[in-house]
């Protein structure tokens, strides 16, 4: 069977007629690069924004027409509002109160410009953005191993990988396959070690280059938050893509996230661009639950000597100049490395060693706050 392309795609879409039903979305210039991965087909219909609801059917004709062509085993397609400049903005959404009492749930200040109502996902009580300024500093492998730590501090734990050009998350967490789809597009989100996780690298193979817009990553992210059967969750850790860039604040506009945890190392360099992300989530109004100094200090294994690599307590230093909490020290060691590659985290690895101690601990802390910030007593958690 030859190769599903572009093409073939875009001749198929010429049957679905645009919203003036005289030309195809094609001929209207409405489809957006077409990606194919795996026999899945990936793209978005851009559409005005006060029309997007009453577009709907409009995608889902053009979804159908895709998932019938021969060699297509799935097809991922969403609706893209694009403002154009100098348009009239819509009418911002009524207000609604936050299911978790969130600090940052009260109206702007006079004269502020008003952000459409962040939608709470069913069944999910707590949202945590796992965040660092730059890639290179274990933001993946510190979201991983604090949301199985939040694990085995007892609470019901989903994890997604909100790095789409670079997910991580299959690798970390030891999964393979693909995820089922079930009815009305949900996902089934896979599952490892007690814990629930989504990301772009179930999708497609791991050597494809994604190639896609901003659009159509923000696209991917709602859906795999938003159309994903996560069940019933204590908190669900997101692991951000490095930086400030669309994606960061695609995710920290539109989601209701409970508070954000952010990864630097102790060096100056990491930390200048640690405080561009903590600057980001305080102007979208999402508490800053602390700050993680990640590979903080070494220790020699055949001698025990310490060796302080990127400098110590810039991240603890920083935390306090800033008026935020510091979560904790977690060293560089061969252990987090080799267990994370192989994907066994040194939280289930080696649940009783110094390490998952550190995670443990520091899960602790984001837990207690965001109980604090939603208003609600944090459970004590005993280390034995």
């Amino acid at each position: 069977m030859t190769a599903l392309t572009r093409d073939q795609v875009l001749e198929t879409l010429k049957t679905v007629r645009g919203p003036d039903l005289e030309r195809n979305i094609v001929e209207l210039g409405m489809v957006s690069d077409v990606f194919i991965s795996d026999g899945k087909v990936y793209f978005s219909i851009t559409v005005p924004a006060e029309r997007a609801r009453e577009l709907e059917p409009l995608r889902q004709a053009a979804e159908r027409a895709v998932k019938s062509m021969p060699g297509v085993k799935g097809a991922l397609v969403s609706l893209t509002a694009e403002k154009k400049p100098g348009a009239p903005s819509a009418a911002p959404a009524p207000a609604r109160p936050h299911a978790h009492g969130h600090p940052h749930a009260h109206g702007p200040a006079a004269g502020a410009p008003q952000r459409p109502a962040k939608q709470n996902i069913p069944g999910i009580s707590a949202i945590i953005a796992v965040a660092s300024g730059k890639g290179g500093v274990g933001k993946s492998t510190t979201a991983v191993n604090l949301a199985l730590a939040m694990k085995a501090n007892g609470l019901k734990v989903g994890i997604l990988d909100a790095d789409v050009y670079g997910p991580s998350m299959p690798r970390l967490l030891g999964i393979a396959g693909r995820p089922q789809q079930i009815e009305n597009r949900i996902i089934v989100p896979m599952e490892n070690y007690g814990i629930k996780a989504m990301s772009m690298g179930f999708l497609v193979d791991e050597g494809t280059a994604m190639i896609w817009r901003g659009p159509m990553v923000q696209s991917a992210l709602m859906q795999m938050l938003r159309e994903v059967a996560w069940g019933d969750l204590d908190v669900l850790v997101v692991d951000m893509p490095p930086g400030t860039g669309d994606a960061q604040l695609t995710m920290a506009q539109q989601v209701p996230l409970s508070g954000a945890v952010v990864v630097s190392t102790p060096q100056d360099l990491a930390l200048i661009d640690a405080r561009k992300g903590l600057n980001m989530f305080r102007k979208v109004e999402v508490p800053v639950l602390g700050i993680v100094e990640n590979m903080s200090y070494f220790i020699a294994p055949d001698t025990g000597a310490r060796y302080d690599i990127f400098g110590h307590g810039g991240a603890k230093a920083e935390a306090e100049k800033i008026g935020v909490p510091f979560l904790g020290e977690v060293p560089l060691t061969i252990a987090i490395r080799e267990t994370s590659d192989a994907g066994t985290p040194v939280v289930v690895s080696d649940p009783e060693g110094p390490q998952a101690r550190v995670y443990r601990e520091i899960a602790e802390k984001v837990w207690q706050g965001v109980q604090s910030a939603s208003g609600r007593a944090a459970p004590s958690i005993v280390f034995e």
